[in-house]
């Protein structure tokens, strides 16, 4: 029987498409796709200070789901039409998978504005029904964007919808917790690999995401109260030992474990470093040292 999926987390590498590009932008200059990319980029950088283009100019070419089960432990991890890396195709599956495994909840980092965005784009683009995703049910809509249920962005989460920003992104909210982080790869360095060829070296990238998104998912349900420290401290060890078995035939699991480091619990220290010098009941000063005595004093 196939084990029960309640999350899906995933994560989205996408490159421009560079003839959308030259008819929407640069039409009857003749540009072929690389030089509207180039020039678009050029624009971009002198307007923003970055080379990122717009999710509307982009298509999906590498697409890695996590499923975890309800219990919060990780079940597998796949790259959707590995190795063909077809847009379409790997749209079509993305979608599809989520109403054969019974719409479980989404999970990503900053998908509500660029990864759910994309691929709902995809699916208008290639004619993909998807009318589940589009229900009408009020405030428990799927594309409710509080509707935590059918999806939750960690992103919003962690700054309560917007309210903050996240500097530093998912590479400084998986180094808090001493995962690896960005490695070899960051993400403006995608259509260069892609116009390269290296299309399995992006399917990597975007897998060591996916596992990074995973483990901050964990630590976002002990501050939410559905998991507790000690559970989630079992199911990172057991999701590196997963890992682990699997990085002989995975360059991206291979480097992950390479950069990966031991969370050093603070809670996790002998008693007596902590309580040889209080006194039962007496509570403690942020110096570690027992509250004095007022009747003394």
């Amino acid at each position: 029987m196939t084990e029960k999926v309640s999350h899906l987390i995933f994560d989205v590498e996408s490159i421009a498409d560079g003839d959308l590009i030259s008819a929407v932008r640069y039409g009857g200059q003749g540009l072929d796709a690389q030089q509207a990319v180039a020039t678009y980029q050029d624009e971009l950088m002198e307007l923003n200070g970055t080379t990122f283009v717009p999710y509307t100019f982009q298509i999906p070419i590498s697409v890695v789901v996590a499923k975890v089960a309800p219990d919060f432990r990780l079940i597998d991890v796949v790259s959707l039409d590995d190795p063909n890396f077809r847009p379409h195709v790997i749209t079509e599956h993305f979608w599809k998978g989520w109403e054969i495994y019974g719409k479980p909840q989404w999970v990503t980092f900053n998908g509500r504005s660029f990864d759910l965005p994309i691929m709902e784009l995809a699916a208008f683009r290639y004619g993909i029904s998807i009318g589940a995703w589009f229900k009408n049910d009020g405030f428990r809509s799927p594309r409710n964007r509080f509707s935590v249920n059918a999806h939750l962005d960690l992103q919003e989460l962690l700054t309560n919808y917007g309210a903050t920003r996240c500097n530093g992104g998912l590479n400084l909210i998986s180094k808090l917790i001493s995962k690896p982080g960005k490695m070899d790869i960051t993400g403006d360095q995608v259509q260069q690999q892609y116009d390269d060829g290296k299309w399995k070296e992006i399917s990597d990238y975007c897998r060591c995401d996916v596992l990074d998104t995973y483990f901050v998912f964990l630590r976002s349900m002990v501050m939410m109260g559905n998991l507790t420290l000690e559970k989630e401290i079992e199911l990172v060890e057991e999701a590196r030992q997963w890992i682990e078995t699997r990085s002989t035939d995975s360059k991206a699991y291979a480097d992950y474990l390479n950069a990966w480091k031991h969370w050093q619990n603070p809670w996790d220290v002998p008693k007596a470093d902590t309580a040889a010098d209080t006194k039962a009941g007496e509570p403690v000063t942020a110096e570690g040292n027992a509250e004095p005595d007022s009747a003394a004093s």
